[in-house]
């Protein structure tokens, strides 16, 4: 394909913490309804955690180191940034033996290919090769449609039935020569988890979680409201809350294809590669939100869907009873399209008030 004029747009999913206070609907004028405030950077976006309150004895700059930490050690299993990281290590490692990994990276391996044995291979951690031909990864290039040539050759060696996983030890195993695994697509998801089991560990009764975008909740707050998560309109030049979603105990995950793209002769590239193909989606489909108990579950669906599209992912999600909001691009703007078990939760909320 001939190289016309390109015009390059990233928008990095980064929510600004003053902004997301009042999308998630927090009020700060009430001292009661004031939540401690923890924020920072992690896993190339930033991170925000709002607790109702501080539990008795619990200091929180020491909380806040302690959250430091938490992420850091995940960053050391899993970045593809990091070179010296577990996960860097098991792509360059070049025999077919097991290679050993901490118990966090086997358990999230061994998700995501659940995930992608429900998804058809539409979720699949072994496309990192494939998004970084397309500019999409760690590796710097620029942004440029590749040929059917580069394209077939990085098929090759990917496929997730060609890594295999194990926990007792924890350990991966490579079944063809030149895999790579990257996980950025389910780790911001687990990250946020952790985060999570440690506020809870540390008796927190009442917190919301935030990593790029990915949010988990826990009890109320300190007025005892929920938790209220804005799920984002998908438009590329500006920022607008479509649906506010109250989260009790649950995980929200957004994916789209409106913040990470290029244009190449008046045609869009996203960032979300269709592992089965070796190229960008290309339907209508604009976002999906899932809702679960788990962030790492949410996160891993809302990229599995995304790639699927508007049809056969809605129908895996039905089928898989997902509580997922599809944002689809007609000729009048968006349109949502909710699961049964999405209109559940927003139901049982609207009946509580």
């Amino acid at each position: 394909m001939g190289k016309g004029k390109k015009s390059r747009q990233i928008i990095a999913p980064l929510i600004l913490w003053c902004a997301a206070l009042s999308m998630f609907g927090c009020d700060l004028s009430g001292v009661s309804d004031a939540p401690v405030l923890i924020s920072g950077s992690t896993m190339g976006t930033s991170y925000g955690i709002k607790l109702s309150e501080l539990p008795a004895g619990v200091i929180q700059e020491e909380l806040h180191k302690d959250i430091d930490k938490t992420l850091e050690r995940i960053n050391d299993q899993m970045s593809t940034y990091q070179q010296d990281s577990e996960l860097s290590r098991f792509n360059r490692f070049a025999g077919r033996d097991w290679f050993d990994v901490s118990p966090e990276t086997a358990q999230v391996v061994r998700e995501s290919l659940l995930v992608s044995l429900k998804s058809g291979g539409a979720f699949d951690v072994t496309v990192g090769p494939l998004v970084n031909l397309w500019s999409f990864g760690p590796q710097q290039r620029e942004r440029a449609v590749p040929s059917a040539g580069e394209i077939k050759e990085r098929l090759a060696n990917i496929g997730y039935q060609h890594l295999k996983v194990r926990t007792t030890p924890p350990a991966l195993q490579k079944l063809v020569d030149g895999l790579e695994v990257d996980l950025s697509a389910i780790a911001k998801g687990f990250a946020v988890d952790q985060v999570a089991e440690l506020l809870i560990q540390r008796g927190v009764k009442g917190f919301l979680v935030e990593i790029g975008g990915e949010t988990r909740t826990h009890g109320t707050k300190a007025n005892s409201s929920p938790w209220t998560v804005g799920i984002e309109l998908p438009t590329d030049d500006q920022r607008r809350v479509q649906e506010v979603v109250k989260l009790d105990d649950r995980a929200l995950a957004t994916s789209g294809d409106y913040r990470n793209f290029f244009m190449e002769d008046g045609k869009r590239y996203s960032h979300t590669i269709d592992p089965r193909t070796g190229r960008p989606v290309e339907h209508r489909l604009a976002s999906v939100s899932v809702i679960a108990e788990h962030c790492m579950v949410a996160d891993a669906w809302a990229t599995a869907l995304m790639v699927l599209g508007p049809e056969k992912g809605y129908e895996i999600a039905v089928g898989q009873d997902l509580a997922v909001l599809f944002v689809i691009r007609d000729k009048s703007g968006f349109s949502r399209r909710p699961t049964p078990a999405f209109n559940k939760i927003i139901a049982t909320q609207e009946k509580s008030g």
